[in-house]
């Protein structure tokens, strides 16, 4: 690894702040106002270019309103190790598709239906709907 090629650990940590950022719908320039840096500086911590130090750390999870250790987390589909190397986020389907504008504003607008059975619904739909397009591509 080079030194202009960013740590695993740091893109992991800065693409679960753009996430949870995006979630809360804040902007890079009320994350950075928050936390008392430019707007600039929160996109090289999204990007994984600069780390995120220990105090900074806890002050971004506090604007979060996330534990310090969200922003650690991650699934057994994208194995990060500290040397550097890991899995392309192409083998994270689910994490890419939340990282995107598409899949966070069908994620935000599911989670504002509260009924059960509207959201069952819901979720049949988008289901028949990839059913007939896997179909159609198959013929």
């Amino acid at each position: 690894m080079n030194a202009k090629t960013p740590n695993a650990i740091d893109v992991h940590v800065g693409s679960r702040v753009r996430t949870r950022r995006l979630l809360l719908g804040l902007s890079q320039v009320q994350l950075a106002e928050q936390i008392g840096v430019t707007f600039q500086q929160v996109q090289k911590y999204e990007k994984g270019m600069n780390r995120i130090g220990a105090s900074r750390l806890l002050k971004i999870a506090e604007v979060l309103s996330v534990p310090p250790s969200f922003l650690f987390q991650q699934d057994g589909a994208s194995p990060r190790r500290l040397d550097g190397d890991e899995t392309p986020d192409s083998a994270d389907p689910v994490g890419e598709f939340l990282r995107s504008k598409e899949g966070l504003a069908l994620n935000q607008a599911y989670l504002k239906i509260t009924d059960a059975k509207v959201r069952e619904k819901v979720l049949s739909l988008v289901k028949a709907m990839a059913a007939a397009e896997t179909e159609a591509l198959a013929m």
